[in-house]
């Protein structure tokens, strides 16, 4: 729910609500059938929104390339809060969901990473459909 506080708000406020909630619910499914595809015996019953909330990363990492959020950076045994790069910290998560996935294969899955991964590469894809006018004419400057 942190990741929707920080991220989702922009990305509602580019779309506008009507699309937002469309955008939304469309990267939940999609992140859903990826799980699907994924784990096609699994009797494990998916719950959450994660890969809504993941729709929401990816859409924001093509909107907003150039936008920094604070985040806990571990320093050694130090964790300190750092303004760090969006895109730098949406590969990081993005890869660290791809590792996570491929090495689950095969084994009781707790979490529904591929749900994740479908979800951000759906958000991203979504993006180029739905993105504001404004930012489209941004594009072809």
């Amino acid at each position: 729910m942190l990741y929707l506080w920080v991220f989702g708000d922009n990305i509602e406020d580019k779309l506008g609500k009507l699309k937002y909630i469309f955008f939304y619910l469309s990267v939940g499914f999609i992140g859903n059938l990826a799980h699907i595809i994924t784990n096609p015996t699994s009797t494990v019953p998916t719950i959450g929104a994660s890969g809504a909330i993941a729709g929401v990363l990816g859409a924001y990492f093509l909107a907003f390339p150039k936008a920094k959020v604070l985040a806990l950076v571990p320093i050694g045994f130090f964790i300190t809060i750092a303004r760090v790069p969006a895109l730098l910290f949406l590969v990081l998560w993005f890869v660290l969901q791809l590792l996570s996935g491929l090495t689950a294969f095969g084994a009781g899955q707790m979490v529904a990473w591929w749900a994740h991964i479908g979800g951000f590469v759906g958000g991203a894809t979504f993006w180029f459909i739905l993105r504001p006018e404004s930012m489209r004419n941004s594009l072809k400057n």
